[in-house]
């Protein structure tokens, strides 16, 4: 009976230094998309297109505004015919600027829309390339809805990951 139990201990001390350890670690996904280099680029970029055509329309609002004050100037010299006239030319010239501000910056918030996504899926690949490369099991991301509530410190891969992805450290050994 006792070597029965001898063997029954020694065999399940093989089994448990026989089981891998899974690797884990997680990451603030929003401080990892924020600091990533790229996306600080491309935000720089689509905040100066952006602050561009509000220029622009800016002047061309001002424009008509003239225009419009020119107008109210001179509409009682005017005939009631050309005064209606007049008045269909300045609510056509409205609308047409109203179309082309929605125009620009819904092609500015698509593209600006379609350059994050981009920048996100390839932060996405990046960490699920650096899991495999470096051992791990599991690498969960961490969110503003906080889905992660509490993870030990050494853990946390957030500035390893942003790091590697700046390219300021290179995709080394990671935390153990």
């Amino acid at each position: 009976m006792r070597k029965f139990l001898w063997i029954a201990s020694a065999l399940l001390i093989l089994a448990s230094c026989n089981q891998q350890t899974e690797k884990t670690g997680y990451v603030n996904n929003t401080k990892v998309v924020s600091d990533f280099n790229e996306m600080k680029v491309a935000q720089e970029k689509w905040t100066k297109k952006n602050n561009e055509v509000r220029t622009e329309l800016e002047e061309k609002a001002k424009q008509f505004q003239i225009e419009v004050q020119g107008y109210q100037t001179i509409m009682k010299s005017m005939t009631k015919a050309n005064r209606e006239k007049k008045e269909q030319e300045l609510m056509t010239k409205q609308q047409e600027l109203q179309r082309e501000q929605q125009a620009k910056m819904q092609e500015i918030q698509q593209g600006s829309q379609t350059e994050i996504d981009s920048i996100i899926n390839k932060v996405k690949d990046f960490i699920k390339d650096y899991g495999k490369k470096n051992g791990y099991t599991y690498i969960y991301g961490d969110t503003e809805v906080s889905n992660i509530l509490y993870g030990k410190e050494e853990l946390d891969l957030t500035e390893e990951i942003v790091k590697a992805l700046n390219g300021t450290d290179s995709v080394s050994e990671s935390k153990e």
